[in-house]
């Protein structure tokens, strides 16, 4: 049985749909911001993307606890 979509569902779709598209530009510009950091400050860039990445590491396995 196919699930019907309401109108409201279309509504929350829509939002959805540009909140993926601004994230998309945001990411791209995140990005740049690295690329910059790692120009002109590589070492100290690394050290924090290596404490971005064990946060994002603690974050995951607390995300797999809610699965």
């Amino acid at each position: 049985m196919k699930k019907k979509i309401f109108k409201t569902d279309n509504k929350y779709l829509k939002i959805i749909n540009k909140i993926e598209n601004i994230r998309k530009k945001n990411n791209v510009n995140w990005m740049n911001i690295l690329r910059i950091a790692f120009k002109y400050s590589p070492k100290e860039t690394a050290n924090v993307m290596s404490k971005i990445y064990i946060d994002d590491q603690k974050i995951g396995s607390l995300v797999k606890k809610l699965l």
